[in-house]
């Protein structure tokens, strides 16, 4: 089958068309999936230029991809949630940037019928961890106030629907057509951070969900009210700046199972959650797709066509 590989740690130049063998059943709970479309995430890349081989080690040749979608062409003697032919989104972890994948049934996900395959290969890792910081980690119940830090990303779009639709009050940055965009998806209050100061015009906020990191995020606690919580997926918050100004702040590692999908996939399933997918490419083009994502400023999720 075709796949994408790294043989090598650096830039795009080390990402390779290679033809592999096909993964097999080896597990009795394990799906084999025709991939249709693979979903770019910004480990991929960050495990490419060999930033992740202290947190999460990968061997040479490595085949990227954390989830995708498709149709279900095998299942293992233990499996009784899917049958040949379902159509589902799978979390890998790795390996999802090629023509076939298995996935344990537990990270397998029917499709939304009223989606795409591209569509639907952009949910599962923005819905878990906007699943995970929002509710699992953040406990925020209605009513409650949450920030949403990069609100127009990949992630950020996703939680800021969600929070909606489960009665938060959403207060989300952004920044050029990414401004309209929030405000499309609901958002109560948008703040163009180029242009606006947020920390002149938030506080008492209960949670702040940082996905995008930087020398901003130590700004991002004082907009918190007194035992709230900066949850962050794009980088460890300061445990000095927690203890000064009264909060919880720590990383988060999502949640990416079936079960934690389930709140924004019926969303998604009642036209109540919508993906947004910025740009498609061929799985051949995963070095051009890659490199358009570490540009930055991508509003949604970059998908490759399979």
């Amino acid at each position: 089958m075709k796949a994408i590989q790294y043989n090598a740690f650096g830039n795009s130049d080390v990402i390779e068309v290679v033809e592999i063998p096909a993964p097999e059943i080896k597990n009795e709970h394990d799906v084999l999936i025709k991939v249709k479309a693979a979903s770019v995430n910004p480990l991929d890349f960050k495990i490419r230029m060999g930033y992740m081989q202290k947190m999460r080690p990968v061997q040479l040749p490595f085949t990227p991809g954390l989830d995708a979608a498709g149709i279900v062409t095998a299942t293992g003697s233990a499996v009784t949630k899917f049958k040949v032919g379902d159509e589902v989104i799978a979390v890998t972890m790795g390996n999802a940037y090629a023509e076939y994948i298995v996935a344990n049934e537990n990270f397998v996900s029917l499709k939304p019928e009223n989606v795409s395959f591209e569509e639907a290969t952009s949910l599962a890792v923005n819905l878990g961890t906007a699943q995970s910081i929002l509710f699992t980690d953040g406990k925020l119940t209605k009513g409650q106030k949450v920030l949403i830090q990069g609100a127009a990303g990949a992630v950020g779009a996703t939680m800021v629907q969600l929070a909606k639709n489960n009665g938060l009050y959403v207060i989300a940055t952004a920044s050029g057509n990414g401004v309209d965009l929030v405000k499309s998806l609901g958002a109560d209050e948008v703040i163009d951070y180029k242009t606006q100061d947020v920390s002149s015009l938030v506080r008492d906020v209960d949670v702040v969900a940082d996905c995008a990191g930087g020398e901003s995020q130590n700004k991002l606690f004082a907009l918190l009210k007194s035992g709230g919580k900066l949850l962050s997926i794009a980088g460890m918050p300061s445990p000095e700046l927690a203890e000064k100004y009264d909060v919880e702040a720590r990383f988060i590692s999502s949640d990416l199972s079936a079960k934690s999908l389930e709140n924004g996939l019926k969303l998604v399933s009642e036209g109540k959650l919508k993906p947004v997918v910025s740009k498609t490419f061929k799985l051949e083009e995963a070095a051009q797709a890659q490199d358009f994502v570490l540009a930055g400023g991508v509003n949604g999720k970059v998908v490759l066509v399979v």
